[in-house]
């Protein structure tokens, strides 16, 4: 069993009827609940972006969400506004059993930068502080699970693995966006990694 269960962005607006809904997306919580229990040591992310977010397509005059540009540290896609901090969308699940939570990790709450990634911000090198505090725990080994698979799950996952811990990805426990065939793009990726991606 891994040492740690990362739980991705389990947040109002990522499941149905949310501002960046994922197909299914509330279909994660009953096998996340599940593994909450049994884990040893359990951290939640949570998506937590200011009012006009530079990621946020309202930001930029003539583009659409979903749209790609080029920002200061590279690709980004431009996202409906969603997980805005404080409001209901940024929310956990209501159903997400949130007080098993030993950490909860909140990113892309600096204006100018995206973070898709429990460990880094979107320039790959600004940390969140997650790599120190499973260190500091002794953790070596991680299960992830959540939203979306194909974005913060695969950042995360592809993350833990350059920093050298042992990475599961629970995909009946995650949801994909799946953006010009991201999804499929984003499990290709994890596996070369050496990421094992179960059931």
């Amino acid at each position: 069993m891994a040492d740690a269960l990362i739980v991705i962005d389990v947040q109002n607006d990522f499941c149905p009827g949310g501002a960046l809904a994922v197909a299914g997306g509330d279909q994660v919580v009953a096998p996340i609940n599940a593994l909450l229990q049994s884990a040893q040591i359990r951290v939640l992310t949570q998506d937590w972006h200011p009012a006009g977010h530079s990621s946020f397509a309202s930001r930029h005059a003539d583009r659409q969400p979903y749209d790609l540009i080029d920002m200061p540290y590279g690709k980004q896609v431009l996202w409906p506004d969603h997980c805005i901090r404080g409001a209901e969308g940024a929310a956990f699940h209501p159903d997400l059993q949130v007080d098993l939570a030993d950490m909860v990790i909140r990113k892309g709450f600096r204006p100018q930068i995206d973070s898709y990634s429990a460990f880094f911000e979107n320039d790959r090198t600004t940390p969140t502080g997650l790599d120190g505090y499973l260190r500091a725990r002794g953790v070596t080994s991680l299960l992830l699970a959540g939203l979306a698979t194909d974005f913060c799950v695969q950042y995360s996952a592809l993350d833990a693995a350059r920093l050298g811990f042992d990475v599961t990805v629970k995909l009946s426990a995650c949801r994909g966006i799946d953006l010009s065939g991201s999804l499929q793009d984003a499990l290709d990726a994890m596996g070369q990694a050496g990421i094992a991606l179960i059931d």
